[in-house]
């Protein structure tokens, strides 16, 4: 099992720029009715509570890009799942080969706008990724004992690898759980993030601190 280390810095302009983070989208608020009525399908040893987007009935078939998806988490104050640990990983991966599923989004993304150009993010497909759910640094990707990256891809490059640009298409700045889609194991890879996957949500602290203190009658 390979360790994690998570950078503690947030990104510069991350901690301010909320909604105009992603040029193609806007992130949603929370809406306090959703937020109550949040489901949670399994809870960690910590109380955090997980929604797998294919056990609910309602999306079972369906699959989101990476926006849509992290919009979904995020209106019921949860937010596309941040693998922050190799116990969090490990336990993620078990459910996504336990029950068949082929691929999951994450919050993971390379950082690619205004701001993204400090030194120190470059180069930001080595040193640019980030859970924008809790706006922590992963571990440069260079470092392989560090994260759970794969060791290969659909051109048989470690990942991530920006394939799908090389190839005259669009940039992969999110980052996804692939169940051995290349066989290669349940490892991490770049991806486009218009594709369309699973998803995963997490319950996000900040956003459950807020509604609760913007509508202190509603139990949340």
């Amino acid at each position: 099992m390979k360790a994690f280390i998570i950078a503690s810095v947030c990104l510069i302009g991350l901690c301010t720029l909320g909604s105009a983070q992603f040029q193609n989208g806007r992130l949603e608020p929370p809406n306090p009715q959703l937020c109550a009525q949040r489901i949670i399908h399994e809870k960690t040893p910590d109380g955090k509570g997980y929604f797998f987007s294919w056990r609910d009935p309602q999306l079972k078939g369906v699959e989101e890009d990476w926006l849509t998806a992290r919009n979904y988490c995020r209106r019921r104050c949860m937010d596309s799942v941040s693998l922050e640990t190799s116990l969090e990983n490990e336990w993620i991966k078990q459910r996504v080969v336990g029950e068949n599923v082929k691929y999951i989004w994450t919050s993971g993304r390379q950082c690619d706008f205004k701001g993204c150009e400090r030194p120190d993010l470059q180069p930001t497909n080595v040193n640019g990724w980030f859970w924008t759910a809790t706006l922590q640094k992963l571990a440069p990707t260079t470092e392989r004992s560090q994260g759970d990256w794969s060791p290969t891809g659909g051109i048989g490059l470690p990942q991530p690898d920006n394939r799908e640009f090389k190839q005259n298409g669009a940039p992969e700045n999110c980052l996804a759980l692939l169940n051995q889609f290349y066989n290669d194991g349940v490892n991490w890879h770049d991806v486009a993030c218009h594709h369309k996957k699973s998803f995963v949500c997490e319950e996000n602290d900040a956003l459950l601190k807020y509604v609760r203190y913007t509508n202190p009658n509603l139990r949340i």
